[in-house]
């Protein structure tokens, strides 16, 4: 098989391999195949697959981050680092306080530069499955969504629905392990904060405030603390 000219060029020129090196590739979907490169000219590379594994490397947790957008490096730093931590679905939202704001156009195009960054940092930590990273949303719209409409492309239930917020009592450690068929959600606001009504329109949809420490965490440090520790708490660590 020839792979697509952006794996050709990463394998010829960034990893330097040559014809006869072995390598690993995955299609997304589970397991990955085992194979060596047959043929390198100027911009392609061609590949012989050998064998197909069934390893699996998904958390028995299923985190969905629900994470307001920010600054372009600071975002692209949130979806490289939640997918190394296992998140399984990414709904990027905008909010009354949030700095950033994107045209559709644009949120179109910052949504494929996504999809790139969650595709490489699978690539880089082993994972053989994509997270699932939806398209933008107002988080209005995302919270009418979720009174009528179940999460998209998943089987389980949600099990806990936890919103960051610096002035919550309650931490993780204080509730149950959920079930490993449930799930849990991750509301991270922006960088200011969700306003009183964004505040309410969460709780009456289920979601409870819970804090990470004694500190206040930036938008971009919330929401990946939140996934370690549930994934300390309840998932593979």
């Amino acid at each position: 098989m020839v792979l697509p000219m952006n794996i050709s060029h990463h394998a010829i020129r960034v990893l330097r391999l040559k014809q006869g090196d072995t390598l690993i590739l995955f299609n997304g979907r589970g397991g990955e195949f085992s194979g060596s490169i047959e043929h390198i000219d100027k911009s392609n590379c061609t590949v012989r697959l050998s064998k197909f594994h069934e390893v699996e490397r998904e958390s028995p947790l299923t985190i969905h981050l629900v994470q307001a957008v920010c600054v372009n490096e600071k975002m692209d730093w949130i979806i490289q680092k939640s997918v190394e931590l296992g998140v399984s679905h990414i709904q990027p939202v905008t909010a009354n306080r949030s700095v950033v704001r994107l045209s559709e156009a644009r949120a179109h195009k910052r949504r494929l530069h996504w999809q790139q960054i969650a595709i490489a940092a699978c690539e880089q930590c082993g994972r053989n499955h994509v997270p699932e990273l939806l398209p933008l949303q107002s988080i209005s719209e995302w919270f009418s969504q979720q009174l009528t409409n179940k999460p998209k492309n998943t089987k389980c239930k949600l099990a806990y629905r936890f919103m960051l917020s610096a002035s919550a009592n309650k931490r993780l450690t204080e509730y149950p392990s959920p079930a490993r068929e449930d799930s849990i959600t991750l509301l991270i606001g922006p960088e200011g904060g969700f306003t009183d009504e964004e505040e309410k329109a969460a709780f009456s949809i289920g979601f409870m405030p819970v804090r990470l420490g004694p500190r206040i965490l930036r938008t971009e440090s919330a929401g990946l603390v939140a996934i370690a520790a549930a994934q300390t708490l309840w998932g593979d660590y």
